[in-house]
This record gives structure tokens, sequence and C-alpha cells, in this order.
């Protein structure tokens, strides 16, 4: 080691040892990055005052916004350019944004099954590189052959997407891991999907819910969950929903295999808040991600 590495070396490493701070932990301990936010968490706010809503989500900290409030045309009663603009104005984007199957309502226009190629270019207008299969009814998910369906209209929506240069993904809850005529429904939407249309967001408060393992699942599928769903769990046999570094998931370990998974964004989302308001949950999230080594 010549005089010049050995000074630079012995300095960072009495910076290190003066914040209390190991060495190695300050060479090989990295930040979990870009902080998404999904919107569904602050929907009673969005609905009321979407301007206000996005500022304040910017002055937390967060750059990144996943729609759940697309429908017909507009997102949030704006259309795709006055949406954008406030995007804008804040200093956000939106990468990423949630649609259903349509099967709940056939005659509404901008789902899979109902003008699709128009909510993509709306999709596509935002600048956004990811359309995601949110939820399934409860009709949709009775039988495998329904889920099967479910994957042949993922692939469909996938081949349009892909003219637009967006990728589409599916979004899970429980009850795609729960046994159903002798078989795991998501492990058949892996599956029947192709690989290069269909990615997935996965949700890891859902996965630990139905007593998976994540980990197991990016190593089977090395690459396809490019979009996570960042939530917490209550350490209560109730299990509720949870501020992010406030329950019972290990996020360290899961950013640990963030490149198994192919993790590009990630998303805070609480589907209920009962110990704050959503504004306040998604703050406090955002500070524990925001300080998050693994």
């Amino acid at each position: 080691m010549n005089r010049r590495n050995f000074v630079r070396n012995s300095s960072a490493a009495l910076a290190a040892t003066t914040l209390g701070i190991p060495q190695w932990l300050t060479e090989t301990q990295k930040k979990v990055g870009r902080i998404g936010i999904q919107l569904y968490t602050v929907r009673d706010d969005m609905k009321k005052d979407p301007v206000r809503t996005l500022a304040r989500l910017a002055e937390i900290g967060y750059q990144d916004v996943e729609i759940a409030g697309y429908s017909e045309g507009k997102f949030y009663g704006m259309t795709p350019a006055e949406f954008k603009n406030q995007l804008k104005q804040n200093g956000l984007s939106s990468i990423s944004g949630h649609t259903q199957t349509g099967a709940d309502n056939p005659k509404r226009k901008g789902t899979l099954i109902n003008d699709w190629e128009s909510a993509v270019a709306d999709a596509a207008a935002l600048n956004q590189k990811y359309f995601i299969c949110a939820y399934l009814h409860e009709f949709e998910r009775k039988t495998m052959d329904g889920y099967k369906k479910v994957a042949e209209l993922l692939n469909k929506g996938g081949e349009v997407c892909k003219r637009y240069g967006i990728q589409m993904g599916y979004h899970n809850h429980d009850f795609e891991f729960m046994d159903l005529e002798g078989q795991i429904p998501y492990d058949l939407l892996l599956k029947e999907t192709d690989a290069d249309l269909v990615k997935m967001e996965l949700d890891l408060y859902w996965v630990r819910k139905a007593k998976k393992d994540a980990v197991a699942y990016f190593k089977m599928h090395p690459g396809r969950f490019p979009l996570w769903h960042v939530k917490d769990m209550e350490n209560t046999a109730e299990q509720f929903f949870a501020e992010v570094g406030k329950g019972v998931i290990d996020w360290k370990a899961l950013f640990k295999e963030r490149k198994t998974a192919g993790l590009k964004h990630f998303y805070v989302e609480q589907d209920a808040c009962r110990n704050h308001q959503p504004l306040e949950s998604v703050d406090i999230s955002y500070q524990y991600l925001k300080q998050l080594r693994y």
C-alpha cells in the first residue's frame, strides 16, 4: 500500500470509528435508494385535495407515486396532461400505475377487457413504465380455470403494453397463495404468463400473511419481481398493517436480495392506518426507509 492510499484509508477508518460505525459497515452497506409511494394509501386525501396531497408527499421526500386512481381517461379527475403537470410542479414522477381486469363492470372503459389500449396510451403520456393489474374480485378467482383466464388476459394486455414501451405486471394479495384445487394460483400465474410480457409486483406484506417465503420466490424466478410493495405487519394475532419499520418484517434481509428479485422500484403502501392519519403514517415509513442500510 503506497503512502497516499495508507493516509486515505486510515482517515476513513478513523472517521468511521469516531462515528461509532465499524469500517466494514461503511464499505459494504447500501441505501435502499429512491423511495416511492402507492397513492392508495392516501386515497381519501387524494379524493379531497389531490394537488395539496401531492405537494405534501413531495415535502416528506417521496419522489415517485404509483397511481391508484385512473378511471376512463382521468387521473384523479385530471387529464393526463394536467396530472403530469402537477407531478412536474412537485418534482415527482409516476413510473407505475394500477388497473383491474374490468370484469366487475364490463362497460367501464380503460380496463384490461374494455378499451385497454386507451388506458395504455394515457399511461404512456405520463411516461409510465409499468401497468399493474392490482386486484381480482372473488368471482374471478374461484377456480384454477379462472386464474388461467386471468393469465391469458395479462399476456394479451402485455402485448399492447409492449407496443408503448410499458411493462405489464401483476400485484398479489394473500389469496393467490392459498391452495385451490390442489394448486397454488400464484405459481400458475407465474407459469402461464409470459415472463417477458408480464412481471410481478410482489406485495411483501401479503406474502408474509400467506406464510410464504418471498426470497424463495426470488430465487425460483430471478428477475421476475421488478416492483415491490413495502408495508409492515404488526406483531399481533391480527397481523394488522403497520408503518414500515414498526412491524415484524425483516427489511434488511429482503433488500439484500433485491438483485436476485430484479428490483427496479418499490412503493410504500399501507392499506389501512389506525394509529395515525395516512399522511403521518407514510411519513413514518419514509423516515425509516431513508436511513435503512442493507
